[in-house]
């Protein structure tokens, strides 16, 4: 299991999880796809009041997607946006927790996703108002008709909107992995903790190297136009 809390109460993290039977591996499907969850400029640069330097990231998440091309797999986006309703009308109880979000408008440059990824124009961009990429969306039923088998789940943030997008997914009867390097938080601290409990109990959380390589291991021809 991915090890990276310190010890609570009697025994080892990692031995009181052990007890708990959490931590299994998921197997790994024949058809992946590739979801990137908010890698929008307003979270992956700094000078917006919800973003960081994700630049590291991006870069990972990259390579993952280039990988996920060549190899004919499916990959999707999001981003969060709001209108007018969501932020002025008081629709969306989410930013009455946290305000700062109501600065992704519909239009605006922070919502727009970051130029360095390679997204082709038939990449599908899925709008949400939502943590989870499943809430208030198709993407479940988007991925089931594609008879996508196992998620690889990137992006940001990996206590908020990763999070809640990897726990929907097994919810939704998705084998779930992350690759470490492209996921990415605010603080160490909230993305530490998050990334050990997905790898206890929802997914497993694996290098990219790993993820790059399984990828590959189910290349198949692209569909007939």
């Amino acid at each position: 299991m991915y090890a990276i809390m310190p010890a609570m109460g009697d025994g080892s993290t990692d031995q009181i999880y052990e007890r708990a039977g959490w931590g299994q591996r998921v197997p790994r499907g024949e058809r992946p796809g590739v979801l990137v969850v908010d890698l929008n400029r307003g979270f992956t640069e700094p000078q917006w009041p919800t973003g960081s330097d994700l630049s590291d990231v991006v870069a990972a998440t990259s390579r993952l997607v280039d990988a996920a091309h060549e190899a004919n797999s499916l990959v999707l986006f999001t981003t969060i946006a709001y209108g007018d309703a969501d932020i002025d009308g008081g629709a969306c109880a989410w930013l009455r927790k946290a305000p700062t979000m109501g600065t992704l408008r519909e239009g605006s440059e922070p919502v727009e996703l970051d130029p360095r990824l390679p997204r082709r124009p038939t990449d599908p961009l899925i709008v949400k108002k939502g943590a989870s990429a499943f809430f208030g969306t198709d993407l479940a039923a988007a991925l089931t008709a594609l008879r996508v088998d196992t998620l690889l789940v990137c992006g940001a943030t990996t206590s908020g909107c990763v999070r809640a997008s990897v726990v929907d997914a097994v919810q939704s009867g998705f084998d779930v992995l992350v690759p470490r390097e492209c996921v990415g938080d605010r603080a160490p601290e909230p993305h530490a903790a998050n990334l050990f409990d997905i790898d206890a109990k929802y997914g497993d959380v694996i290098d990219l190297d790993d993820a790059l390589g399984y990828v590959a291991s189910c290349s198949r021809e692209a569909p007939a136009v």
